[in-house]
């Protein structure tokens, strides 16, 4: 009997592609294994996708350029618009907003005076102008002043509506109304500019 047994593990010693069948077998049992797990990952992470009950509820996080105006696509592109986007971009105030409030006040006209005594390409009340420091009739103290006052009502208000809303009608009549005031004028401004 030892005899035999003796045999055959020398018979097994010389025969290795039996040993290593044993080891490739173990081996692909592993990767058939890995292969079978990654199918069933892959489909619960396609349905857990495609579920929309699953789907965790997105946030909507508010930021200052929540009601952005649409892109402008006024003709202008006389030397005015490259300083209104400078006091744009200085006074942290969408670019695209402030340039639609130029088009919107006076046309990109350097001397435009509006009935109400209004001055210059952001239309500057001479008082607003006053106390902001700038001379309404200088096209870049104008917009510089523009584009302040528009920040100082976003800081205000909170809100780039609630902003153009005052910019038009007075903070005043925003904080009275709790909104955009009643004012046809004002209503369609704010609409002209944000495009809603």
């Amino acid at each position: 009997m030892q005899r035999i047994a003796s045999a055959l593990v020398a018979f097994g010693l010389m025969l290795p592609g039996v040993a290593e069948a044993d080891v490739l077998s173990s081996k692909s049992r592993v990767s058939l294994f890995k292969s079978q797990t990654s199918v069933l990952d892959n489909r619960a992470r396609q349905q857990y996708n495609n579920s929309v009950r699953l789907q965790p509820q997105r946030v909507k996080t508010p930021t200052m350029w929540d009601d952005l105006a649409p892109t402008f696509r006024g003709a202008y592109r006389g030397p005015y618009l490259e300083m209104a986007k400078q006091a744009a971009r200085r006074y942290r105030v969408p670019e695209d907003l402030f340039l639609r409030l130029v088009q919107q006040e006076s046309g990109w006209r350097a001397d435009a005076r509006s009935h109400k005594g209004a001055i210059g390409l952001a239309q500057l009340m001479p008082q607003t102008a006053r106390n902001l420091g700038v001379n309404p009739h200088d096209p870049l103290e104008n917009l510089e002043g523009g584009a302040r006052y528009l920040a100082e009502q976003y800081r205000m208000f909170g809100s780039w509506r609630l902003a153009l809303a005052a910019y038009n009608a007075g903070p005043g009549a925003v904080q009275k109304y709790g909104g955009v005031p009643p004012y046809k004028e004002t209503r369609n401004y704010v609409k002209v500019i944000l495009g809603s």
